[in-house]
């Protein structure tokens, strides 16, 4: 016995036969099979299919409309944050006494009015201009109807210092000023309510008592089209006329330094202050405010704000989408236990286990598509159909998009691994008995 083994040849093992490598054609047809497979398996068994669809659809659709609301927010803001240009801008308005013996002191003063302007507006290197302005509310009437609104007094130079470009018409000008004409230029959204949809230019509108020709209309979109927007929902007028009209004790409620240099920032207010302090005998009752500072912290009070609505929306859809991806867990175990003959069929015919595994990943993946397939449109078609509702409006946001169908097909992924896993593990005797 111990001669006979001594004497047979050693045992060689036979090479693993090399892996067939397929062509292009032979994996698109795989993969086509696959999924008309899997579209099959989701129409043989429609109610489950169309519960995990719609909690998917669902996500997807919550995504894809929040994202556009909250593109659509950002972007209006963002408008209307850089039309009202107070980049490198200060700006000169009286003081509030905090005091009774600064209420005493400041009751010597006349005030901020246009009389300062002579010494306020003297060149300076550093600035580049200055934007005087008056405002009250008063009742505006034209023959279609009247508002209660914003009447400003202002230069020619307000719309190009403040970046205020017309629409319709022109602007006021130096000669408006000088004659102390009775012109006005009136904002989108006051235009709009007033005159509703046809050409405002030429026609009239009486201010306490007074007629003025529209001369101008503001270009819309470019600032806040907000009610309390003085602007947008108001009436500009030449300040000399405003001064002879509306204020005969000529009261300024600010006046606006735009800085050739914003870096002078601090150079430029001393000087300023300093101007008006001489003017009012050495009254100290104007201030100096920061436009450019108090721009930036509104920015950023708005961002942190959209910041912690983003976080609550998509934590809201990601929890629907969560829901759906259980929910193709669900599907897909189901699936196994069915068609165990089948995979055990299959594996006898040859079929490896990375061919099952990829054959129920493509399944959950194929289910995750059509979900976010129809709440990619659902979505969309609901933010066109409501965009003019909206007065920020409703853009499809295609990062949003992406993200939506991303989240969907991981979670398809990772849902859907278990079941895989389980098939292509399954041995074809076990699965056939």
């Amino acid at each position: 016995m111990s001669e006979s083994l001594a004497l047979s040849p050693p045992a060689v093992r036979e090479p693993a036969a090399p892996r067939r490598r397929r062509s292009f054609g032979v994996r698109a047809a795989l993969v086509w099979e696959v999924v008309t497979g899997g579209l099959r398996e989701l129409w043989a068994h429609k109610l489950r299919s169309t519960l995990t669809l719609t909690l998917l659809m669902l996500g997807v659709f919550a995504l894809v409309v929040m994202t556009s609301v909250l593109d659509g927010i950002k972007d209006k803001v963002a408008t209307g944050f850089a039309g009202m240009s107070w980049d490198g801008t200060v700006m000169l308005a009286p003081r509030s006494a905090k005091t009774s013996e600064q209420q005493k002191r400041f009751a010597m003063s006349p005030g901020l009015r246009y009389e300062d302007l002579s010494r306020i507006t003297t060149p300076h290197p550093q600035v580049a201009g200055f934007s005087p302005r008056a405002t009250r509310r008063s009742v505006v009437r034209t023959a279609g109807g009247s508002e209660r609104i914003f009447v400003n007094g202002v230069t020619a130079d307000y719309a190009f210092l403040m970046n205020r470009p017309i629409g319709l018409g022109r602007n006021l000008t130096a000669d408006d000023q000088r004659r102390r004409s009775t012109v006005a230029v009136v904002g989108a959204t006051l235009a709009s309510k007033l005159f509703g949809g046809s050409d405002p230019v030429g026609r009239d509108l009486v201010i306490e008592g007074v007629p003025f020709r529209i001369v101008g209309v503001q270009a819309g979109g470019m600032i806040f089209n907000d009610e309390m927007y003085m602007d947008a929902n108001g009436v500009l007028l030449p300040l000399e006329t405003y001064m002879d009209r509306m204020d005969p004790e000529h009261q300024l409620a600010h006046v606006a330094v735009k800085l050739a240099d914003a870096d002078a920032l601090d150079e430029v207010s001393a000087a300023m202050l300093a101007r008006v302090k001489q003017a009012h005998h050495g009254i100290d009752d104007v201030e100096i405010k920061n436009l450019d500072a108090e721009l930036v912290r509104a920015r950023q009070d708005f961002d942190n704000q959209i910041h912690g609505w983003s976080v609550v929306l998509f934590s809201l859809a990601g929890t629907v989408l969560l829901v759906g991806g259980v929910g193709v867990l669900s599907v897909m175990l189901i699936s196994f236990s069915d068609r165990r003959y089948e995979i055990g069929l299959r594996k006898a015919m040859g079929a490896d286990d990375h061919q099952i595994l990829v054959q129920f990943l493509l399944e959950a993946v194929v289910l995750a598509a059509i979900g976010a397939s129809i709440g990619t449109l659902g979505g969309s078609a609901l933010c066109r159909a409501l965009s003019d509702k909206f007065p920020w409006g409703l853009v499809v946001n295609p990062y949003g998009l992406a993200a939506a169908w991303a989240i969907a097909l991981a979670l398809a992924l990772v849902f859907g691994l278990y079941p895989a896993v389980r098939a292509a593990r399954l041995s074809p005797m076990e699965a056939m008995r």
